[in-house]
């Protein structure tokens, strides 16, 4: 049995193997996947001398506990949280040693709700169609953690960096969207379009990987029979039956049978995935 592995103590709700996706795949009905706060995982990759695309560990909203078989530098980023080592407090944000055998505890996010924790070496679980990311939706890569897994990791590819913390955005208390209206808009009413630029919704707690769901005013279609399925692009905004916004994240499906209405602009998605449940939420209108 390798040294070089992490041993999982506690799961957590959800924690998840992520990567940089698998993008390229969507004609084989294979979602992109990957770390749903890119910005966040590659810091924490770059804290302790990673490849930008190694894979890290995504926990959702309660962290998670490991115990390293050798000793490793871990940097956990993202959504802030206690980070301690055999119980005593160390840096989030930060390079941190771990020797072998001591535990490493991530805590609940204090903000935000998805922390990630890179190791050197990354985390080397076999790739499925060129990445290590678990897929929610398609069931490829590596299942969510569980207590008792065991992850390989691979070898060291530098030396750590050398800061004390690494500065990051705050979590967002209002989370702002910038959409490019259609390719859909035509099948809802002007009321329809106008409320969904100029009203205030909420992060529902019903988002997940797929999709970041809504609470809200319903947007009233135009045309109302049947669309045929088309492609869905990471961003779309898609309309379902009951009228709510759904923005699609990284594990969303690749074909859809509901009007898009809007997509959002890519840069913006990293702080859709740290807004929590009831984080009041605009829609803003941008031109290509």
């Amino acid at each position: 049995m390798t040294d070089h592995a992490l041993s999982v103590v506690r799961a957590g709700a959800l924690t998840t193997v992520q990567d940089l996706g698998r993008p390229g795949h969507a004609h084989l009905g294979v979602p992109r996947s990957g770390a749903l706060d890119p910005p966040a995982a590659g810091l924490a990759n770059r804290l302790v001398g990673n490849p930008v695309g190694a894979a890290v560990l995504e926990t959702t909203l309660d962290g998670c506990t490991v115990r390293p078989r050798s000793t490793v530098t871990v940097a956990a980023t993202g959504a802030p949280c206690r980070v301690t080592v055999d119980g005593r407090p160390v840096a989030w944000g930060a390079p941190v040693r771990v020797p072998a055998g001591a535990l490493l505890d991530v805590g609940p996010a204090t903000a935000g709700v998805r922390t990630y924790v890179a190791v050197s070496g990354g985390v080397a679980v076999e790739p499925v169609l060129g990445s290590r990311s678990a897929d929610l939706l398609s069931g490829l890569g590596p299942s969510p953690l569980t207590d008792g897994a065991v992850l390989p990791l691979g070898r060291p590819a530098g030396p750590h960096a050398r800061v004390d913390v690494a500065p990051q955005p705050a979590p967002p208390t209002e989370l702002v969207l910038r959409v490019t209206l259609g390719p859909r808009a035509d099948w809802f009413s002007p009321e329809a379009v106008r409320v969904l630029t100029s009203r205030v919704y909420r992060v529902s707690p019903a988002s997940n990987r797929i999709g970041l769901r809504t609470e809200g005013p319903a947007l009233d279609r135009a045309i109302t029979r049947e669309l045929p399925s088309e492609g869905m692009v990471l961003g779309a905004v898609q309309v379902p039956p009951d009228g709510r916004p759904l923005v699609f994240l990284a594990d969303h499906p690749t074909t859809g049978g509901y009007p898009v209405i809007a997509v959002v602009r890519t840069p913006d998605l990293p702080a859709a995935a740290q807004a929590r449940p009831g984080t009041p939420l605009r829609f803003l209108a941008v031109r290509r």
